[in-house]
This record gives C-alpha cells, structure tokens and sequence, in this order.
C-alpha cells in the first residue's frame, strides 16, 4: 500500500477564481490521452458551468502545494433531478448531490486519492443521495464507484458528442 496521504482542502463557488486554473491542469494530466477528444476540450466550460452554481463543492488534493486531484459538483434541484427516469419506482428521498467530476494525476493514481477526495466530499453533504455519470467504456472506473457504494441505474448520453455514460446513484452517507 502506498503511504503517500494528500493534504485535501474544500472550496465553493467564491474561490472558482483561485482554484480554476488548478482544476484545469489536474484534469489535462488526467486527461492527456484523450484530450484531441472535443468533449474533453470543453471541460473548461463545465468548470464554469459547474463551478457558476452557488451551492458548487470542491475539494482538491495536494502534494505539499501541488494539485494532484480534484471532485466536485452542486446539489440538484429537489424533486426535478434528470436521474429519476432511471429509476422506477424513483426513491422517496428528494436531495440529490450531482457529482460531476473526479479526476487524478496520472503519478498519483492508485494511490487511494480518487477514494479520499470523493469521500472527503460526499462525506460533508446533507443531501440523502449522490449521483453521477461514469463512461461506458471504462468499466474499471465504474467498478470502483459501484465499490463505494454506487450502483448503475440507467445510461444515457448527455450531449451528442458525449460517450455513453452510466447513471450511477448511491445513498450518503457512502459505506
């Protein structure tokens, strides 16, 4: 098991100036294999997309001041989520957190980060559940969340030059 332990940090919607530049680096090293992919190259518009919200959450990882990972989203709109086509009969709980995005450096996967920076955001959430989007065609990385506690209920594709993803959905606290 490796011993390197990230110091995490939170951030919201009032510091998108100061960590944007960070989520962008973190994601284009995550990222560098599939960044020819125009939806990858339009990730700086969800950062603003995501981070324009007033509820955005964000937590980093660093390495002494170095970014290594980053997870962040907002809360849904009770009642009015998008997932619940997914689900019949849809739960009875109503506060969804949308988890939008997770992304590690490259040197610091497999090291327990992506589980670390999830759970340190998801653990602070007062919503009843989670839920997110993961690529079909990383069955590995859907594995990992259905580890945490997620299960798939549904795929879908977002935007038309989007992959297919799978809805994955999960009770907070995670397990």
């Amino acid at each position: 098991m490796n011993a390197f332990r990230p110091e995490v940090r939170h951030f919201t919607h009032e510091d998108l100036p100061e960590i944007r530049q960070a989520l962008l680096d973190v994601h284009r090293d995550a990222y560098a294999d599939a960044m020819d992919d125009g939806f990858n190259q339009r990730f700086p518009w969800f950062v603003d997309h995501w981070g324009g919200h007033p509820e955005f959450a964000c937590v980093i990882a660093f390495d002494a001041d170095e970014p290594v990972a980053f997870a962040y989203g907002a809360p849904g709109r009770p009642g009015k989520e998008w997932w619940r086509e997914h689900v019949d009969p849809a739960p009875e709980k109503d506060r969804t957190f949308s988890y939008s995005e997770l992304a590690v450096v490259t040197k610091f996967r497999r090291t327990g980060t992506a589980e670390l920076v999830t759970r340190a955001l998801l653990d602070s959430r007062g919503e009843d559940l989670a839920v997110l989007l993961v690529d079909t065609g990383h069955p590995r990385v859907q594995a990992l969340y259905e580890s945490w506690g997620f299960r798939k209920v549904g795929q879908q594709r977002p935007f038309a030059d989007a992959p297919v993803f799978a809805v994955l959905l999960a009770e907070l606290p995670l397990g």
